[in-house]
């Protein structure tokens, strides 16, 4: 079915209310690589039984992170193969600290469909709130559907991110774990093309590639970790976009320009001569 702007754009695609838990986030940053040296204390403080801090980033699992099925990229106006999707972009702004545990209800709406020509881009917002109905976290999220443009929409705008021209404040070399992808798909996200050779091999990939979200994750606790004293709670804004793949077991180079209240921040792959990771990174922080 092509893709109809009219019918997709606005959409109300209704809300899921879900509960998470200390050992929800536990596994969470287990998956995005906190705690790889069991005698640090400060890594330790991820995956605390009680009492765990939280990422931001979290946000981005918590309304799935039970899910055991495959997603489906099938909205109103909207029906792609789930084979030629990618992440294309992410953002949450926390609007309090995440606690460890909880009750919430997400409510999600397609903002923008956006023809590309030889590919879709669809965007999606999601607002969560509490039981009092107070907001906890709004995150927005593009996809990108390579071969579903040319439907006659609008091709919209993209935001770049202008880095200082000096160099950087924090280089950072952050390593990941060959079965980071399989860790990482326990937090609710089952996407084939992360864990089934056969299934990444349709979809043009060697191999399974990790997660762009498990990327998005471990960069912004890496950053967290080097520049903001590990204190979660001084990230109010993360948005990135996926600029290039990951293969689990690679080692990012991150890079990090501290401008006060903003970390501009790019990763690239270092096993392939710095491959673009994550580009248009930004961090908003409050000190």
């Amino acid at each position: 079915m092509p893709i109809d702007p009219s019918i997709a754009v606005g959409a109300d695609l209704g809300e899921v209310s879900f509960e998470w838990s200390a050992s929800d986030v536990a596994l969470y940053h287990l998956a995005i690589g906190a705690a790889a040296d069991p005698m640090d204390a400060a890594g330790l403080a991820y995956v605390d039984d009680v009492a765990p801090k939280v990422l931001p980033s979290f946000a981005t699992v918590a309304a799935s992170f039970h899910a055991t099925e495959p997603p489906k990229v099938s909205f109103p106006g909207i029906d792609i193969d789930l084979a030629k999707v990618v992440h294309g972009s992410q953002q949450v702004t926390a609007h309090r600290p995440l606690s460890a545990g909880g009750k919430a209800t997400t409510r999600t709406t397609i903002v923008e469909v956006q023809d590309k020509g030889s590919a879709a881009v669809i965007i999606q917002e999601s607002v969560t709130s509490d039981d009092a109905g107070e907001p906890l976290w709004t995150a927005r999220s593009s996809i990108f559907a390579k071969g579903e443009g040319g439907f006659g929409g609008e091709r919209g705008s993209s935001s770049k991110v202008h880095y200082p021209d000096r160099a950087p404040d924090h280089r950072l070399a952050v390593p990941t774990l060959p079965q980071q992808a399989l860790l990482y798909r326990l937090c609710g996200d089952r996407n084939p093309l992360h864990s089934d050779p056969e299934f990444a091999a349709g979809a043009g990939f060697p191999r399974p590639i990790l997660h762009g979200l498990c990327t998005y994750g471990t960069v912004c606790r890496a950053v967290t970790d080097a520049v903001l004293d590990g204190d979660v709670t001084a990230v109010r804004d993360y948005s990135a976009s996926f600029a290039g793949v990951v293969f689990p077991g690679e080692t990012l180079n991150v890079t990090v320009w501290d401008q006060g209240e903003q970390l501009l921040v790019t990763a690239t792959v270092a096993d392939r001569d710095d491959a673009p990771a994550l580009g248009n990174v930004v961090l908003g922080v409050a000190r």
